[in-house]
């Protein structure tokens, strides 16, 4: 008989943490991606985008990712501090 390989076990804030930053580095990605819908929109005639919009659009992207950025390093920091320990068993200076 042939013994079955035990399942595989990931603690879950490591877990978690890989996909924090598996996020954060497809976050440059999608905001390239995202800025470069603009080049898609018709041009000529009468369905034409304003460029207002288009600035308003890309301007609207960079805050976005911006906002994005700002979670993701404040909760990757968060699971940093929270798996690091002392390592002399936790005395002061």
């Amino acid at each position: 008989m042939s013994e079955k390989p035990a399942p595989l076990f990931l603690e879950r804030r490591s877990y978690r943490q890989r996909r924090l930053m598996d996020a954060a580095r497809l976050a440059p990605l999608l905001a390239a991606i995202l800025w470069a819908v603009p080049l898609l929109w018709p041009r000529q005639g009468d369905e034409a985008m304003p460029t207002s919009t288009s600035i308003i659009y890309i301007f609207g992207v960079w805050l976005a990712m911006v906002g994005v950025s700002l979670v993701l390093s404040r909760r990757l920091t968060e699971a940093d501090d929270d798996t690091t320990t002392p390592r002399d068993g936790g005395g002061g200076a």
